[in-house]
């Protein structure tokens, strides 16, 4: 595997939302509390896809499942708070 995998924060990935994202993280604990599961677990994968961590397939595959899930949820959060 490669040693230069990138992340996926959730800014980077839509730095059009950077603010909106900030000001979520410190005004709404449920947000919060969501984005840092979502960066800890791309933290995570990343090790992995890395090979500094051993796992197989499936288990990958479910993490960055989980991953989208969560960002999805995030998105969806930003969504509503701007109408």
């Amino acid at each position: 595997m490669s040693q230069y995998v990138d992340n996926h924060s959730l800014a980077q990935d839509h730095p059009e939302s950077k603010d909106a994202i900030h000001e979520m993280k410190m005004s709404n604990a449920h947000f919060s509390r969501i984005l840092e599961k979502y960066e800890k677990l791309d933290k995570e994968i990343v090790r992995m896809e890395q090979g500094l961590e051993p796992v197989s397939d499936l288990e990958l595959d479910t993490l960055k499942l989980s991953r989208v899930q969560l960002k999805d949820d995030l998105m969806n959060q930003l969504q509503k708070a701007k109408t």
